[in-house]
């Protein structure tokens, strides 16, 4: 007999996530990130997954998979996740790799019991820059504007989905 399990509301309840460790993402074979621990301090980053020459198929995601893993136990525990939402890919391997990054995220959320939601690219640029195709160096100025210093559009971009999140209340404000 199959039980439905019932979908979880990834949106906290009024100000918890103004208490809670959240984490945003910027997925890709170069992901972005942005953390804003318990006591609300923002850090942010990039991490590659490209995989070494000798390297299976599965290494990216496994890589992935550990270093969620490792930021949840050094950091966590993670709260809540935001992640990019690209709805369209300049290349065929961009959207692989997307989709298996995004695969590797919610099944990982999902074994913990984390609430996970995408956020539609124009929404970030647009709550960033006043722009909903706002270009690459439109965004990491505007992460420089919030006193961040990104060091690429991934980093910038993840540091817009963390401020989203908390300015919006994972968008219901």
């Amino acid at each position: 007999m199959n039980t439905p399990i019932p979908a979880q509301d990834v949106r906290p309840e009024p100000d918890a996530i103004n208490r809670s460790c959240i984490l945003a993402l910027d997925l890709g074979t170069t992901t972005g990130w942005a953390l804003r621990s318990h006591d609300g301090l923002t850090t942010s980053g990039t991490v590659s997954f490209r995989p070494g020459r000798f390297d299976g198929g599965g290494m990216r995601y496994l890589r992935f998979t550990n270093w969620l893993t490792e930021l949840d136990r050094l950091s966590g525990p993670i709260a809540a996740i935001w992640f990019e939402e690209v709805r369209r890919h300049a290349g065929t391997d961009a959207a692989h790799i997307y989709g298996g990054l995004m695969a590797t995220l919610t099944s990982w959320a999902e074994l913990r019991g984390i609430p996970y939601q995408g956020v539609p690219v124009g929404t970030i640029k647009r709550h960033a820059t006043g722009k909903g195709n706002a270009p690459k160096e439109a965004m990491i100025a505007a992460a420089r504007a919030r006193g961040f210093s990104p060091t690429d559009d991934n980093e910038a971009d993840a540091i817009a989905i963390l401020h989203w999140a908390i300015e919006t209340n994972g968008g219901l404000g």
